[in-house]
C-alpha cells in the first residue's frame, strides 16, 4: 500500500480508503440481534480484506443505516491502533442534539474516540450556518475533540463551489482539518475546493469515485475501449491521486473482492504517460460527441438553481446530458437526473420538464447562447434522461 500525509492531521493515510455504505444490511437502523449473520459476516470480510490490503482507513456514517452498529461488532475484535476510523453526523440546528448524536455513534462503534469526525452534508447556506455560526455543530465538535472524543473535525457536501469554499475559508473554531468532497474524471467543477483546501493544509478524501463518479463498476463499452489497457475504474483511481492536493480516495466495498481491481491499478500510479494519454482519449470522445472536452465545460456559463427560473438546474442538466452523449454514461446520467425535482440537497433544484414556460433570455445572454439553442437543449436533455428517449448510435 502506498500512504500519504493527511493534510495538518498528519495520520498517515493510506491512498485508497473502506468505505462501508455498500456493505451495510440496511439502510434503516435496527438492533443487532436483527441482522443477520451472513450480512455480518460480509462486512466483517469486507474489513479484515482492506486491513490485511493495508487500506487503514475505514469510512462510515451514522446516517448509513446499520452500518456504525455492524462496524462496532467487527471493531471490537481488533486493534485499536491498527486503523484510522471516521464517521460522519449531519448537522442539527441545535447543537447539543449534534453532540448527543456524535457519542451515540461512539456507542455504536463500540469505541472511544474517532480519529476523523465529519460533519456529514454540507450542501446548502443553511446548512453552513448550523455549523459555522459561534456557538454551532462545529464549535461544538472542537469540544468533543478537547474531551478527547474526536481526533479530528472536517465536514463533507455535495454543496456548490461556493458553498464548499465558504466552509474551506472558515477560520473560527480552528476551521476544518479535512474534507471530504466529489472530485473526479467525470467532475471536476470544484477544482479550486482542492486548491483551497490545498493552501490550508486540509486533508483530502475523494468520496464514491467509482458509483457517483460514474457508476464505473458497470461501465459502457466506449469507455472500457477508452481506457485500456486499464479498467475505467483503475483509471479514473489514477487520473485522481494524480493531484497533488488528494490523499486518499474511497473505495466502496460491497465483497471483500471488490478491493482487487482497485489495489491492481496502484502499480501504474507512477505511469504518468498512460494517465494522460487514456485522459486525452476520453476528451477527445467528448469533444466529438459535445463540442467540449469536459461534460462540466458550461459548469459555470449559466447561474446556480437558485437564480434561475423555475429553479431549474441547468449546469446540471447540461453536465448530465453531455455525459450520456459523449461518454455514453446514460444509465448514470438518468439516475441523476431523476433525482431533480425531489427536493435533495445533493441533487438540488428541478429539471427541464417546464423550459418553455419561463423566460430565458437573460440567461441565454449571460452565458452567450441563443434562447432557442438553450430551450432546444433542456429538452433533448429531459427527452433522454427523463423520458424514453434513445441516445443516437453514432455516440456508442
Amino acid at each position: 500500500m502506498i500512504y500519504r500525509c493527511f493534510g495538518r492531521t498528519g495520520l498517515r493515510m493510506p491512498v485508497l480508503s473502506c468505505g462501508l455504505m455498500r456493505s451495510m444490511h440496511s439502510w434503516k437502523d435496527m438492533d443487532p440481534g436483527q441482522i443477520p449473520l451472513e450480512s455480518q459476516h460480509r462486512l466483517e470480510g469486507i474489513v479484515h480484506r482492506a486491513l490485511d490490503s493495508g487500506i487503514t482507513h475505514l469510512e462510515t456514517a451514522r446516517g448509513y443505516g446499520t452500518a456504525e452498529r455492524q462496524l462496532g461488532r467487527v471493531l471490537a475484535g481488533i486493534d485499536r491502533d491498527s486503523y484510522i476510523l471516521q464517521t460522519k453526523v449531519r448537522p442539527e440546528d441545535d447543537p447539543e442534539l449534534f453532540t448527543a448524536n456524535v457519542l451515540d455513534s461512539l456507542d455504536r462503534l463500540q469505541v472511544e474516540r474517532v480519529d476523523l469526525l465529519a460533519i456529514h452534508g454540507l450542501n446548502d447556506y443553511h446548512s453552513l450556518w448550523q455549523v459555522c455560526r459561534p456557538g454551532g455543530c462545529l464549535a461544538a465538535a472542537r469540544e468533543l475533540q478537547r474531551r478527547g472524543r474526536v481526533g479530528w473535525v472536517g465536514f463533507s457536501g455535495h454543496g456548490s463551489t461556493g458553498v464548499q469554499l465558504a466552509a474551506v475559508r472558515h477560520e473560527k473554531d480552528g476551521g476544518f482539518d479535512f474534507i471530504n468532497l466529489h472530485w473526479y474524471m467525470i467532475l471536476q467543477a470544484h477544482s479550486p475546493v482542492l486548491r483551497a483546501a490545498r493552501n490550508r493544509d486540509m486533508g483530502v478524501f475523494i468520496i464514491s469515485p467509482s458509483d457517483k463518479g460514474g457508476m464505473l463498476h458497470s461501465p459502457p463499452s466506449l469507455l472500457v475501449r477508452l481506457s485500456a489497457p486499464l479498467h475505467p475504474m483503475q483509471f479514473n483511481d489514477l487520473f485522481c491521486l494524480g493531484r497533488p492536493e488528494i490523499h486518499t480516495i474511497s473505495v466502496g466495498a460491497a465483497r471483500p473482492t471488490d478491493f482487487d481491481l482497485h489495489l491492481d491499478g496502484l502499480a501504474r500510479l507512477d505511469q504518468l504517460s498512460l494517465i494522460t494519454d487514456i485522459a486525452g482519449r476520453w476528451h477527445r470522445a467528448m469533444e466529438e460527441a459535445t463540442g467540449q472536452p469536459r461534460p462540466d465545460a458550461l459548469w459555470k456559463k449559466f447561474p446556480s438553481w437558485e437564480e434561475t427560473p423555475g429553479y431549474i438546474n441547468i449546469p446540471f442538466i447540461l453536465w448530465l446530458w453531455n455525459l450520456a452523449r459523449g461518454w455514453n454514461l446514460v444509465d448514470f446520467a438518468r439516475a441523476r437526473y431523476r433525482k431533480l425535482g425531489r427536493d435533495m440537497p445533493w441533487v438540488a433544484g428541478n429539471n427541464g420538464s417546464m423550459c418553455r414556460s419561463y423566460d430565458w433570455r437573460d440567461i441565454a445572454a449571460g452565458a452567450g447562447w441563443e434562447v432557442d439553442d438553450l430551450v432546444r437543449a433542456l429538452e433533448e436533455a429531459h427527452h433522454l434522461l427523463g423520458g424514453s428517449g434513445e441516445l443516437d448510435a453514432s455516440c456508442s
